[in-house]
C-alpha cells in the first residue's frame, strides 16, 4: 500500500503541470490496476504456484479496484494468502479513492497539501468548494476504520466458531473490507459466496449494514454526523437517504 501510495504521489507531481484533475485521477486508477494486475500475475499470488495469466490478473485487479465483484477465478481456491491480501488492498484503495490514500500519505509525512493537490481532491471527492477537504479526508479515513473495524470484530466472532481463531480473524477483516466497499469478493470458496450462512442472522445483518453504510457514501455519512438533523441535511444527502430507504424497503 505504501509503495502504491508513493507511486501515485509521484504521478501526481509529474503530471500536475500538464494534466487536469480528472486525468490525474484516471491515470492514477489505471496505474493502480496495472500494479495490482502485475502482482496478481505472480506465481506467488496463486495457490498452485503458477501464474493465473496476465489478462485474468488484470481483470481481477480491475474488478477489485472498481469494486464490482466480478471474478474469473474463485478468490479462495485460486489465490494464495499473498494474492488475497493484494485483492483486499486493491479493494480498500479503490473504495477510498486515489487522492484519499495520497492525502493520507501526505498527512503521515507531515507535508503541506498544495492548491493543485486540493483541486484534484475536490474532483475526487465530488465537492463544490475547496474548503474543508483535508478535514473531510480525515473523516473518511476515520469512518472507514470505525465501520470496517467494528464489522471485522463482529464477523470474526462468528467466523472463529467455524474456522478457528487465525482464519476466523482473517476472514472477518477481509469480508468487512469487501462489504463496506461494496466489492462482492469472498473467501468462502466454490463460488458459493455467503450461501453457507444464509440463515445466520449475525453475519447477514453485519454484512448488510456494512453494504448499506458503505453505499451511502462518505459525504452523506459526514453530513449526517456533522448535522444530526434531517431537515438541515444537504439536498444530496436527503435524496440518497430517501432513495436508499425506498429501494431497500420496496425490495423486502
Amino acid at each position: 500500500m505504501d509503495f502504491s501510495g508513493a507511486v501515485k504521489i509521484k504521478l501526481l507531481h509529474m503530471g500536475s503541470k500538464k494534466l487536469k484533475p480528472t486525468q490525474i485521477l484516471a491515470f492514477g486508477f489505471a496505474f493502480l490496476i496495472l500494479v495490482g494486475g502485475i502482482l496478481l500475475n505472480l506465481p506467488a499470488a496463486s495457490k498452485n504456484g503458477h501464474s493465473i495469466g496476465l489478462l485474468n490478473a488484470l481483470f481481477t485487479a480491475t474488478s477489485a479496484v472498481c469494486v464490482t465483484g466480478l471474478v474469473v477465478a474463485d478468490t479462495f481456491t485460486q489465490f494464495s494468502i499473498f494474492g488475497q491480501i493484494v485483492i483486499m488492498v486493491l479493494i480498500q484503495m479503490g473504495g477510498l479513492g486515489i487522492m484519499t490514500m495520497a492525502t493520507l500519505v501526505f498527512l503521515l509525512l507531515g507535508k503541506k497539501i498544495t492548491l493543485r493537490e486540493r483541486l484534484v481532491m475536490q474532483e475526487a471527492l465530488n465537492q463544490l468548494t475547496l474548503s474543508g477537504l483535508v478535514k473531510l479526508t480525515r473523516h473518511i479515513l476515520l469512518t472507514t476504520i470505525a465501520f470496517e473495524g467494528v464489522g471485522a470484530i463482529l464477523l470474526s466472532i462468528r467466523f472463529t466458531q467455524f474456522y478457528g481463531l487465525g482464519r476466523g480473524l482473517y476472514y472477518g477483516l477481509f469480508h468487512a473490507v469487501s462489504a463496506f466497499n461494496n466489492a462482492g469478493f469472498d473467501l468462502l470458496g466454490g463460488f458459493r459466496s455467503l450461501t453457507s450462512f444464509v440463515e445466520d442472522p449475525i453475519i447477514n445483518i453485519v454484512i448488510m449494514s456494512l453494504i448499506v453504510f458503505g453505499g451511502l457514501g462518505f459525504s452523506v455519512i459526514y453530513d449526517i454526523l456533522s448535522t444530526k438533523d434531517f431537515r438541515r441535511l444537504s439536498l444530496h444527502s436527503k435524496v440518497v437517504i430517501i432513495m436508499t430507504s425506498i429501494l431497500l424497503f420496496s425490495g423486502i
